[in-house]
């Protein structure tokens, strides 16, 4: 494990992440001082999750440390694959998946989001949280994850953005320079690429540094 460095040679970063994550009441005051966010506001979003049928498909990329999967409900029958260009990263998100009793659900996949390695329109829900930021390419991202997604399926997720003030460029600049975030977009680029994908009923709303994002395909 490096102390910094991209995901896929599973920086120190990782780890923490996870933990803060799984520690809502530490993790919790470490978005707020972080990025002046809500870490509930992740917790809701997942929930999404909970309420798709049995037989619906998901694809979580970047899974990381499995964050989405805890908003799947045991012996709820979804076709859920945990997609990350780290295997360390898959790693625990399995662990994360048998932990909470749902793992006869999720399927790993190593898989580069610039290059998903399944066909259009086989998903049910998109769900890519704390991960566009990460991306070398969040254009070619976006337009990989709504590729997959069947009309009227969702594509939901969370990122840091560009142009979410002065406050949050010290958290930006830091991340770049640990080697963990990628160029990242601005709010309007991550919308306008949603709509020329055809998306619909795009929302976009931040919370400190950190912008949540949901759209259905057509």
């Amino acid at each position: 494990m490096r102390l910094f460095g991209g995901w896929h040679e599973d920086p120190l970063w990782a780890g923490v992440y996870g933990w803060l994550v799984e520690h809502r009441r530490v993790g919790g005051l470490a978005w707020r001082l972080g990025l002046g966010s809500d870490l509930g506001l992740l917790y809701d979003a997942v929930r999404e999750v909970g309420r798709l049928p049995a037989g619906a498909r998901v694809l979580d990329v970047p899974t990381g440390n499995g964050i989405a999967m805890r908003g799947i409900t045991p012996g709820q029958g979804l076709d859920y694959v945990a997609a990350d260009i780290s295997p360390a990263m898959l790693d625990r998100a399995t662990a994360t998946a048998r932990r909470l009793g749902v793992h006869d659900q999720v399927t790993p996949m190593v898989a580069d989001v610039g290059d998903l390695p399944l066909d259009d329109g086989s998903v049910d829900l998109v769900a890519t949280f704390t991960g566009l930021h990460c991306f070398p390419d969040p254009h070619r991202a976006v337009q990989e994850m709504v590729r997959v997604l069947r009309p009227g399926g969702v594509i939901t997720g969370s990122a840091m953005f560009l142009d979410t003030g002065l406050a949050h460029e010290p958290a930006r600049r830091v991340g770049t320079l640990a080697g963990v975030l990628g160029p990242m977009c601005t709010t309007r680029e991550a919308v306008t690429w949603l709509a020329e994908e055809g998306c619909r009923d795009i929302d976009l709303h931040l919370s400190g540094g950190l912008g949540y994002f949901r759209a259905v395909a057509t």
